[in-house]
């Protein structure tokens, strides 16, 4: 039992309070397989660019944690560290400015990706297009902004049909 502050009143909490796990509320394929089908394609194309899957990996996580997507989040996770990626710089991704784990390229690419994702705030400002094309050939700029505009098409099928995060394994 827990005792919990809310708003000015104290309460208690027992473990049955705890919120639970969320249940899908939309079924996106069946209704329109085709819909699903173009966004596998899409994905696909993105996967075999020319961006590096650790990279990818990093962008991904990055924009669905703008975006609060937990299955994307324990997805891409679990995959960049199957690819190899450290786990401290998973740790710090959200922070990547204040810490030097990130190569330059990197930074090019993880500032890309948050305007791309943030994109109500600024728009994509110049300087980050330019800093990204600083470190990278035309062709990987532009699988840049595709790795970026799927991963945020995908957190919102994600959290918008409310896709459950498989149990965790010990």
């Amino acid at each position: 039992m827990q005792l919990v502050q809310c708003l000015g009143t104290v309460r208690t909490m027992t473990v049955t309070d705890a919120p639970a796990a969320p249940r899908p509320r939309l079924d996106l394929v069946r209704p329109w397989p085709d819909g699903y089908r173009a966004m596998q394609a899409f994905h696909r194309a993105v996967v075999d660019g020319p961006i590096d899957a650790r990279l990818a990996h990093l962008l991904k996580l990055r924009a669905s944690q703008l975006n609060g997507c937990a299955y994307c989040l324990d997805l891409h996770a679990r995959e960049a560290r199957r690819d190899g990626e450290d786990q401290r710089r998973l740790d710090v991704l959200q922070a990547w400015r204040e810490v030097h784990h990130f190569t330059d390229r990197e930074r090019a690419a993880l500032a890309l990706t948050e305007a791309i994702t943030l994109l109500g705030e600024d728009h994509v400002p110049d300087g980050v297009v330019e800093e990204a094309q600083r470190h990278f050939a035309p062709d990987e700029v532009a699988a840049l902004v595709f790795t970026v505009v799927v991963i945020n098409a995908w957190n919102r099928i994600a959290i918008t049909s409310r896709m459950p995060v498989p149990d965790a394994t010990t």
